[in-house]
């Protein structure tokens, strides 16, 4: 049976976006995720992290600064009782890249990797290319997380995760 989940785009959805984030001392979360994330699971969605990390492209981090700020992350999910069940990044700077989002590459590995449904899926990203990326692979409902008033092709502009987590 084909399941479902819940994506989100790191930078500006889990973790305030402080341009490049990739140190832990660095890594704040955006209020709200971990209950969004707990209510998700409670509701049978996967946890599904998508995130273009064009940092690592650019030489700014490394892969391995990404993954150590990854498993942090991970750790602090876990411990909270919203576990993340995969993270799918793409390091390319390169707008041609089929895993860079606006291209739905990262949300095509993760439903080959998790058998999804991805009709049955919901996304939230801060920016239209998250938005264009999930409905690219088939993604059911998107929400722009955006406190600006911005034409967007999601299903919903919301100005806090509350919002998403009462629609799930």
């Amino acid at each position: 049976m084909a399941g479902k989940a819940l994506f989100l785009d790191r930078d500006g959805v889990v973790n305030v976006d402080g341009g490049y984030v990739h140190r832990i001392e660095d890594f704040r979360l955006v209020p709200g995720i971990l209950n969004l994330c707990r209510q998700a699971k409670e509701k049978g969605y996967l946890v599904l992290v998508a995130t273009n990390q064009s940092g690592i492209g650019r030489g700014m981090f490394s892969e391995d600064d990404f993954e150590r700020l990854t498993e942090y992350m991970r750790g602090v999910f876990r411990s909270s009782g919203a576990e993340i069940a995969g993270v799918f990044h793409c390091p390319s700077a390169d707008d041609g890249h089929p895993d860079r989002k606006p291209n739905p590459g990262l949300f095509l590995k993760a439903a080959a990797a998790h058998g999804l449904d991805m009709k049955a899926c919901v996304s939230v990203g801060d920016r239209e290319r998250d938005i264009r990326a999930a409905l690219a692979a088939g993604v059911g409902r998107n929400f722009l997380f955006s406190a600006e008033d911005v034409p967007t092709l999601a299903t919903a502009r919301v100005e806090t995760l509350e919002e998403v987590a009462a629609r799930l």
